[in-house]
């Protein structure tokens, strides 16, 4: 479909200011200027002035919200979207979806779907903070996070909010990856092929299979992967339920064997050394994203708190608390120095942990395929400095090319 006539469709759902729920914008079109916006969500409020058109901007850090009147003043702000390079736009209306993707050629491909009832769109000016999944979507009932009145429950905000910081984190990943071309652009037939190792009951698994699909409108297939069969029988019946495209293996991570190799690996508090045998199985696969969330260190703390600390560095270890806040540092800074040494870009960045008191890590890599000699000597150094062996520097040494990650 020409993309200057599919855009002329988006442009009357967005200036629908009676049947229009909700509009968003992501993605950068291939070879256009990057968008100045991360995403751009569009839905009409109903504000003490009037009906407003009200577009939230994301960059990386913060939202930008700016309300805008029928007629003129909408109009321009649409029409100033619309001329922005973005790749994707999602929209829902109060009888349909339609999801818009702009093709290496420049052409839109869309998928339109009627909805089983209509559904009356939320005007409310002070409505819950900017979801990317909504308070009343499917997914957070089956999950147990809102109520049947998609209120969420008190007893489970701190979910909340960690499925909302997780997909915050994943949204902006993809994102990168993609515009880079790092992570091929999937298709319906050809999905985006996603892994969660030690997925437990499965609340980010689902979260992230119904934001990228339903949200995104990004094409993905996903499995979840956990060492108990409970885990497996109850994912796989809500999934039934949900109608998500995710399936489930019972194994652990070091054995289990998938039928594709996955494009998109997440380990999410995987316990210890298991963060470290689903980063190795995502170097083995060659997985283009990695998303990594350490649980506990316990493996290196105990290697430091036998070890003799290098000089002037003993006062480090002298407490125990501070030792083992020591330990998880030294852990993940020798985790992304191998990877970055294996060619991957990676960021360590802040995670809400699964407590929901103490802000944790995530690593997040991104296979770039250049390697980084030095970044290995590095990693090899300051593990001997501490007198430490690095469990996913074992399991990717005993791998047929050893440190080189070379099948």
């Amino acid at each position: 479909m020409p993309l200057s006539e599919a855009l002329d469709d988006v442009r009357a759902d967005l200036l629908d200011a009676e049947h229009l729920v909700r509009a968003v914008a992501s993605g950068r079109r291939k070879g256009a200027d990057k968008p100045p916006w991360r995403r751009v969500e569009l839905r009409w409020v109903d504000l003490k002035a009037g009906r407003r058109l009200q577009v939230t901007a994301y960059d990386a850090t913060q939202a930008h919200t700016a309300n805008h009147a029928v007629g003129g003043e909408a109009e321009a702000a649409v029409a100033d979207l619309l001329g922005t390079a973005f790749g994707h736009w999602n929209l829902e209306t109060a009888a349909r979806t339609v999801q818009l993707r702009v093709t290496k050629s420049g052409e839109a491909a869309v998928t339109a779907r009627r909805r089983e009832s209509a559904v009356a769109p939320d005007r409310s000016h002070d409505r819950s903070k900017h979801r990317l999944l909504p308070d009343d979507d499917p997914v957070l009932a089956a999950l147990g996070i809102t109520d049947d009145q998609g209120r969420v429950k008190p007893s489970r905000r701190a979910k909340l909010r960690q499925v909302e910081e997780f997909l915050r984190l994943l949204d902006a990943t993809l994102t990168d990856a993609l515009d880079a071309g790092h992570l091929r652009t999937p298709t319906e037939d050809a999905p985006l092929r996603v892994a969660d190792l030690g997925c437990g009951n499965a609340y980010l698994t689902f979260a992230a299979e119904r934001y990228l699909r339903t949200v995104r409108g990004l094409p993905v297939t996903l499995t979840g992967v956990d060492v108990k069969q409970q885990s497996h029988d109850h994912n796989t019946e809500l999934a039934g339920l949900l109608e998500a495209r995710a399936s489930f293996a019972v194994g652990t991570i070091a054995g289990v064997e998938l039928d594709d190799a996955p494009e998109v690996v997440l380990a999410l508090h995987a316990c210890d050394t298991a963060t470290d045998e689903a980063l190795a199985r995502a170097v083995a696969w060659e997985a283009p994203v990695v998303l990594a969330a350490p649980c506990c260190h316990r493996d290196v703390a105990a290697q430091v708190r036998r070890a003799t600390p290098p000089a002037p560095y003993a006062q480090l270890t002298r407490h125990g608390i501070l030792r083992e806040r020591l330990a998880d540092t030294l852990t993940d800074t020798l985790r992304a120095s191998m990877l970055r040494a294996l060619g991957h870009r990676v960021d360590v960045v802040e995670f809400v942990d699964p407590a929901y008191t103490p802000r944790s890590t995530m690593l997040r890599a991104v296979r770039t395929g250049v390697r980084d000699d030095e970044a290995r000597a590095e990693h090899d150094a300051l593990a001997a400095d501490w007198g430490v062996r690095p469990r996913l520097a074992e399991l990717l040494d005993e791998r047929p090319g050893g440190g080189d990650g070379r099948a």
